[in-house]
């Protein structure tokens, strides 16, 4: 008889966010001072968001175009306090510039 278990567990769900949690969302957005750019980028992700879900009956796009935005409205304060604070970041390494070194 092994000690291991006889079954593989359940992978853990996806975090699901609340029903009303794009419309909130959509009003968050609405009200921030980047309104003009960041209504128009989310309503493009969430109509890409919901033709991938049509096509593969599953939430999960969805889910992560919530997820992404509720994260971008977290972390906008950070951001903001970051970009005010004067740091001279001309030091820092361009991640983008470094991978075309590579190709």
């Amino acid at each position: 008889m092994s000690a291991q278990p006889d079954h593989t567990p359940a992978p853990a769900a996806p975090y699901a966010p609340a029903p009303g949690a794009p419309a909130e969302l959509l009003a968050q957005l609405r009200a921030d001072r980047r309104a003009e750019r960041w209504v128009p980028a989310f309503e493009r992700e969430w109509a890409a968001a919901l033709e991938e879900s049509r096509r593969t009956f599953s939430l999960a796009p969805l889910y992560e175009v919530v997820q992404d935005w509720q994260g971008r409205l977290a972390h906008a304060p950070a951001v903001d306090a970051f970009a005010a604070s004067g740091y001279d970041d001309s030091e820092a390494i361009d991640m983008a510039e470094l991978r075309g070194r590579r190709r």
